[in-house]
């Protein structure tokens, strides 16, 4: 995914780049990409709107900087949790229960900037960019599925993988919706059942 070069052409004197995206991530994150104007953007990071197309090119570069921003500070929980020893199945349960647990961490930032923000979004490109990323999530959980089951079939192994991508949006969407951890928690757990369960269907039909 290509990223835009960022101008410092027209940039204020003093303009803290890490501080304008940590801004942005905060608006993205709580209203979404199109609850966002570049107007809002301009006046929380203390700029002209002239000066943010200058040092970002547009919203949806800013955003672009944000979700890598996001991801690298807030995404190492995923790779750990799939990198664990253990039966498929613990460590699928352990990903659902431990999403819950990060969703709902921070009462300010509910929920999955990546799995959310684009929701409903009307921006094709915007849309496109949490696409990638959520792809990425995707192919993670069914290399992990891969290396636990090899026998399984392709259609099982992605099946699967679709469902865990399906409960982790869900499990995200009620956390911005102000779930308990406690009942997401839960929900994770009754998720994890239903995967072990499927999964030892499809071992007997490998």
């Amino acid at each position: 995914m290509a990223t835009k070069k960022i101008s410092k052409r027209g940039r204020p004197r003093g303009f803290d780049l890490d501080n304008a995206i940590a801004i942005a991530l905060d608006l993205f994150h709580r209203k979404g990409y199109d609850g966002v104007g570049v107007a809002e953007l301009s006046k929380s990071i203390g700029i002209t709107a002239p000066s943010l197309y200058s040092a970002f090119g547009n919203k949806r570069s800013l955003f672009e900087q944000v979700l890598k921003q996001y991801v690298k500070a807030n995404g190492g929980w995923l790779p750990a949790v799939l990198s664990e020893e253990g039966q498929l199945a613990e460590v699928i349960t352990h990903l659902f229960v431990r999403a819950a647990e990060v969703y709902t961490t921070d009462s300010e930032h509910c929920g999955c900037l990546v799995m959310d923000a684009t929701r409903n979004c009307g921006d094709e490109e915007a849309k496109a960019l949490t696409a990638g990323f959520q792809q990425a999530t995707w192919q993670l959980i069914c290399d992990r599925i891969t290396a636990g089951e090899p026998k399984l079939s392709n259609y099982q192994t992605e099946t699967l993988s679709h469902y865990a991508m399906t409960i982790l949006m869900g499990l995200s969407s009620r956390a911005r919706e102000g779930l308990s951890a406690a009942s997401l928690i839960e929900i994770a757990t009754i998720a994890g059942e239903g995967f072990s369960q499927r999964l030892q269907q499809y071992r007997e039909n490998s």
